[in-house]
């Protein structure tokens, strides 16, 4: 008897990723009620992938633009001050898109987050669980995190030097028991965006399908490459090389080798281009071809 050729076999994750790629085919992203929205200038450079440890500050380079977050303060048990931390992975990711998407609908910097923990946790599209390591307690400290980091943006062109500031939070109140998720509290949960981000977002939002950033969730590079690709497609007009060095910069500074880095980037584009299947992207020696291509969220 011949054996079975495990070749063709597909991983459940990767089915369930094609699965999901195709049901966003089926139905645009407006008339599914999943059309959201992010910043452009966190999806030029964007946060860390992994957590970068008690650190003063950390960057992320595109081109002449490069952002600079830092962590938020507070004081231990002893009055000393002491960092938040910086948000990375996944989660700020999902929480920035789904409270800038809310900004953009509303046109408010005001954003309520929910009535629920849980609610809001399916809003995400996470399951709430509990202990150390749960989603719940992941989420509140990627909050905490995202609310009180200050960024800084800077602009060095050849004749031209801008620089700006700003919180992504002007206010946050969060008032859900992580220990009763499913329980309405008195006072509802809520974030207000601050004024500078605010503006930023509503005067150029740059739309994604959140379908898509909940089907790449478990990659936070795979869900900054497909914002970027949606950004840069809506306006490129002639073939472009990004050199691998400049990719690096703006995707991959964790890396500490160039080829560890290639490695990982072209693994995450063949799930991007699994949902984003119109983006004309293919990998040469120098870098990656970009050809002008239908943006995912129609015009």
């Amino acid at each position: 008897m011949k054996r079975a050729d495990n070749s063709l076999q597909i991983s459940p994750s990767t089915f369930k990723l094609i699965e999901e790629a195709l049901a966003i085919e089926a139905e645009e992203a407006k008339a599914a009620g999943a059309l959201g929205f992010m910043a452009r200038m966190l999806v030029q450079a964007t946060m860390p992938h992994s957590d970068p440890g008690d650190v003063a500050a950390w960057g992320r380079r595109n081109g002449a633009f490069s952002l600079v977050i830092q962590p938020g303060m507070t004081l231990d048990a002893k009055s000393q001050p002491k960092s938040i931390g910086l948000p990375y992975g996944s989660l700020p990711r999902l929480l920035l898109a789904w409270i800038s998407t809310e900004a953009v609908r509303t046109g408010e910097p005001a954003v309520v987050l929910g009535d629920t923990l849980s609610s809001f946790m399916r809003e995400l599209g996470l399951m709430p669980t509990g202990g150390r390591w749960g989603s719940i307690t992941r989420l509140r400290s990627q909050m905490k995190r995202l609310f009180s980091a200050s960024i800084s943006c800077t602009y060095e062109g050849n004749e031209h030097w801008a620089n700006t500031g700003f919180r992504i939070a002007e206010e946050a109140h969060l008032w859900w028991d992580p220990k009763q998720p499913n329980q309405a509290d008195l006072w509802q949960s809520s974030v207000t965006l601050g004024n500078k981000f605010f503006q930023e977002l509503i005067s150029h939002p740059v739309p994604v399908d959140l379908r898509a950033l909940k089907a790449l969730r478990r990659s936070p590079m795979a869900i900054d490459l497909y914002c970027w690709l949606t950004y840069r497609m809506s306006y490129l007009r002639k073939d472009t090389v990004i050199p691998w060095p400049a990719l690096q910069a703006q995707f991959g500074a964790d890396y500490a080798l160039s080829r560890q880095f290639k490695a990982a980037f072209l693994v995450t584009l063949r799930k991007v281009l699994t949902i984003y299947s119109g983006a004309k992207v293919i990998a040469v020696d120098n870098g990656l071809a970009l050809k002008p291509s239908v943006t995912h969220i129609p015009r």
